[in-house]
C-alpha cells in the first residue's frame, strides 16, 4: 500500500485530534451517504456528481469566473460541422487520462455513446439533442484522432448544444480503461461506480462507502494542482464535522446547519466562504400517489403556495443565508423571474381547501435529507400546515434513499434541492416543465404531473435563437410552473462552506460542484 494511502486510512479510521493536516494534503469532513455511483454517465447526486469536476473533463465547459461563457476543456476549438445541426470539435493535443492512455476522438464517441445507452438518471440532458440507443453512434463521426463532427436531431441551436456538453454526463472517459473493465455489456458502469477513467487534475485512489473518498493528483493532467491527495471524510453529523474543522482535524467542512455557520464566523483559526449557487429549494407533492388522492388536486398545491412562511424560513430559521426565491429558474440565468407572490396567509389557504372540499385532517408524508437545513425546514413546514389542519408526517432518509424514493416515484410529498446541470433556462425547464410520453424521467414526470401544452412551449423555448424571445418564453413558462403546479419553489441558497484560515484559492461553480482542489493552497 502506498505510503499516503496508509496514513489516509490511519487518519480515516482514528478519533486521535491532529493540530493540522498535513500540508500536501486537503481532509474535508462532508456527509458521504448520499452517493449512488461515480461514473458520469449515471453520477445525479450532490457529492458524487459534484466531485465530477475535478475528476473528468468534457469537450467544453462553464468559465469559472464567468460561467455564462463557455470555454475549451479538452477541446481546443469548434466549428460549424457539415450539417445544420452539427458542430466539429478539435481536441488540444497531447492529452491524456490519469492511466496515462492518450485522449482521443475515440474516447469522445466512447463516451457520449454509452452515456446514451447506458439510459441512467442524467440521460435526458443528452436526450435534449434527440439521441438515443437507436440513433446515437450515427450521431457522432471521427474524422481524426483528434477530430470528431457531433450531430444532432432536434431543433436547437448550436449555443445550447455547447451548454449541454458543458454538463457532468458529457465528461470524458478513458475508453481502453474503462473497457477492460466492462462486465456483460455494462459499458464498465459498475466498475466506474467506485473508480474513475478521467484527465482532469485528480482521480479516485479509493473509495470506501460512506466512509472515505481519497483522491489522487493525476500526474498527467494538464493542471497540476498543488495539493496532492484530497481525502474527503464521511461525517454523517453536522456538529461532529463542525468540531472536526475548529479542531484542526479538517481543512473543510460541507454541510453546516445556519447556527454553525454563525457561529464559524466568530470562531478563531477557520472562516467561512460564500459561493453564488443555483441550488432551489422546492416543496412537490406526487400527484399520482394512490393513498392521498388530494395530493394530485390543483387545489392543495394552490393552498400549500399560501402555507409556506418563506420570509421566516429565510431570515430566522436560516440566518439570511438562504433567499425567498419562488420561480424554478435561479437568479443569475437569464430570463429568470425575482418576483415573490406568495406569503404566509393561513386564511386564504382555507378559504381554498373549503372550497375544493379538502377536509380539514387531510394528512400526507414529507421526505427529506437527514441533513441541515432539511430537517429545520421540515419541521417548520409541519407547523405552518398544521394551522390550515393540514398534518404532514415527517421522513427523515439518508440522501441516496431519497433521491431513490424520487426516481420510483416512492413517495408522497418531499422538500428537496435541485442544481442545474449547465448554465441555460433549459436546465430547469426540461425537468420542472417538461413531460412527455416515453420520454425522459424529468421531476415534473416524478410527480406524476401531466403537462402536453407546457412540454411544447418548454421545446420551443429550447429551439429558439432569439434572445429576447427566448427570455419571454421561458418567464412564460415559470409564471406556469409558479402559479399552478405540483412544485412549490421557495428557497435559494448561496453554498457555504467552513474553511480552515490558511486555505487559500477557494472557488466554486454555479452549478452542481464541489470546490476546484487544483485551485487550492494551504
Amino acid at each position: 500500500m502506498k505510503p499516503y494511502l496508509t496514513l489516509f486510512l490511519a487518519t480515516l479510521f482514528s478519533s486521535a485530534s491532529y493540530a493540522a493536516t498535513p500540508s500536501n494534503s486537503l481532509v474535508i469532513a462532508i456527509p458521504l451517504d448520499g452517493i449512488i455511483s461515480f461514473d458520469p454517465a449515471e453520477s445525479f447526486e450532490t457529492v458524487s456528481t459534484s466531485s465530477l469536476v475535478n475528476l473528468y473533463q468534457g469537450l467544453v465547459s462553464a468559465d469559472r469566473n464567468h460561467p455564462q461563457q463557455i470555454v475549451p476543456a479538452a477541446a481546443a476549438s469548434w466549428t460549424a460541422g457539415s450539417q445544420p445541426h452539427s458542430l466539429r470539435f478539435t481536441l488540444k493535443p497531447n492529452q491524456a487520462f490519469a492511466s496515462g492512455n492518450p485522449l482521443t476522438a475515440d474516447d469522445v464517441i466512447y463516451s457520449l455513446s454509452r452515456a446514451v445507452k447506458l439510459n441512467k438518471a442524467p440521460v435526458f440532458i443528452l436526450g435534449e439533442f434527440g439521441w438515443s440507443p437507436e440513433n446515437i453512434d450515427a450521431s457522432l463521426q471521427k474524422i481524426s484522432n483528434t477530430e470528431v463532427e457531433i450531430r444532432w436531431q432536434s431543433d436547437i441551436g448550436q449555443d445550447l448544444a455547447l451548454r449541454l456538453l458543458s454538463a457532468p454526463v458529457a465528461s470524458i472517459v478513458d475508453h481502453k480503461l474503462v473497457s477492460e473493465h466492462q462486465q456483460a455489456g455494462d459499458y464498465g458502469n459498475n466498475w466506474l461506480k467506485n473508480h474513475s477513467a478521467g484527465s482532469a487534475a485528480y482521480s479516485i485512489q479509493r473509495y470506501v462507502p460512506q466512509q472515505a473518498l481519497l483522491l489522487e493528483k493525476n500526474p498527467h493532467s494538464a493542471i497540476q494542482p498543488k495539493i496532492a491527495q484530497v481525502l474527503l471524510k464521511g461525517v454523517p453529523d453536522a456538529s461532529a464535522r463542525r468540531l472536526l474543522l475548529t479542531q484542526g482535524d479538517a481543512d473543510i467542512a460541507y454541510g453546516l446547519g445556519a447556527d454553525q455557520f454563525a457561529a464559524l464566523r466568530h470562531t478563531a483559526g477557520v472562516k467561512v466562504a460564500s459561493f453564488p449557487s443555483s441550488l432551489i429549494y422546492y416543496l412537490a407533492f406526487n400527484a399520482q400517489d394512490s393513498q392521498q388522492p388530494a395530493l394530485g388536486n390543483p387545489a392543495l398545491w394552490q393552498a400549500a403556495r399560501w402555507l409556506v412562511d418563506y420570509a421566516s424560513l429565510s431570515q430566522q430559521l436560516l440566518k439570511g443565508q438562504y433567499q425567498v426565491h419562488q420561480s424554478f429558474l435561479p437568479v443569475g440565468f437569464d430570463g429568470a423571474l425575482e418576483k415573490t407572490p406568495f406569503t404566509l396567509d393561513v386564511a386564504k389557504a382555507k378559504q381554498i381547501l373549503t372550497k375544493a372540499g379538502i377536509k380539514p385532517g387531510t394528512t400526507f408524508t414529507l421526505s427529506f435529507t437527514n441533513q441541515p437545513p432539511y430537517s429545520d425546514i421540515a419541521q417548520a413546514l409541519q407547523a405552518s400546515f398544521a394551522q390550515a389542519d393540514i398534518q404532514i408526517k415527517l421522513q427523515p432518509v439518508p440522501e441516496a434513499e431519497l433521491w431513490g424514493k424520487m426516481r420510483s416515484r416512492q413517495f408522497q410529498s418531499i422538500f428537496a434541492y435541485w442544481g442545474a446541470d449547465y448554465i441555460d433556462p433549459n436546465t430547469n425547464a426540461s425537468t420542472f416543465a417538461y413531460n412527455v410520453p416515453n420520454g425522459p424521467k424529468t421531476l415534473a414526470w416524478r410527480v406524476g404531473w401531466s403537462i402536453p401544452q407546457l412540454s411544447e412551449l418548454t421545446q420551443q423555448a429550447a429551439a429558439t435563437s432569439d434572445a429576447a424571445k427566448r427570455r419571454t418564453l421561458y418567464q412564460q413558462i415559470q409564471t406556469s410552473v409558479m402559479q399552478d403546479s405540483p412544485f412549490v419553489v421557495a428557497l435559494q441558497g448561496a453554498q457555504q462552506v467552513g474553511l480552515r484560515s490558511n486555505i487559500e484559492g477557494a472557488q466554486q461553480s454555479l452549478g452542481v460542484s464541489m470546490l476546484y482542489f487544483d485551485q487550492i493552497t494551504k
